[in-house]
């Protein structure tokens, strides 16, 4: 081999060797990983990390010759967060209520028997409590007229005073009035409650089954 041949091949060999080295240079540019981002100034910045203060805002991963490779999401706040898990407990529970509906009953008749049984019911305790409250309304009414008579009620000096049993009576009572009245805001609060439910229900099912 000639001294010609050999630095033909040296020569050769090291414009390979700076090719390949041009190529590794680049390949490990390209692959390198890089997170950019703009502050509130609307300055971009790059980094291995987006901080945390900018989060929020999102950003991009690019490799190190500035091509995008994917996108940063931005942050969610707690209230975004809880919000999100929410509306997914809501939508669980509406896919359950639906998945009952179906399951309980056949049709929509079924459903107003079923709310006319409970409504029905309702309505007798309401009456029941209503009477019962008259009742005690009535009573109290005479208790505290005969109080009248008696001191400390009785304008006059001479009037003896109110037995033990009549003040135990009026304050009774009146406990008892204040309980049922209580019992009846409650029974007609339950009974406007059932009524929408059942309401809700039938247009759900309807819904569900495609009746028109």
């Amino acid at each position: 081999m000639t001294v010609k041949h050999l630095g033909f091949i040296v020569g050769a060999f090291m414009l390979s060797a700076a090719a390949l080295a041009q190529s590794v240079s680049h390949s490990s540019s390209s692959a390198r990983r890089l997170y950019k981002w703009v502050d509130d100034q609307g300055v971009t910045h790059y980094g291995d990390h987006i901080p945390p203060e900018y989060a929020a805002q999102g950003g991009q991963v690019i490799n190190g010759a500035g091509v995008e490779l994917e996108h940063v999401e931005p942050q969610k706040s707690p209230e975004e967060l809880a919000r999100e898990d929410q509306m997914r407990l809501d939508s669980e529970q509406r896919e359950l209520r639906d998945k009952n509906l179906l399951n309980t009953y056949v049709s929509v008749q079924e459903i107003e028997r079923l709310r006319d049984q409970r409504l029905t019911l309702l309505a007798d305790q309401i009456k029941v409590t209503s009477t019962f409250l008259e009742q005690d309304d009535a009573k109290l009414k005479r208790l505290r007229n005969m109080s009248q008579r008696f001191r400390p009620y009785s304008a006059d000096p001479k009037a003896p005073p109110m037995t033990d049993q009549m003040a135990d009576d009026l304050v009774r009572l009146d406990n008892d009035i204040r309980t049922q009245r209580e019992n009846l805001r409650e029974k007609r609060a339950e009974e406007a409650t059932m009524s929408k439910q059942f309401a809700n229900d039938i247009a759900r099912f309807k819904e569900l089954k495609g009746i028109h």
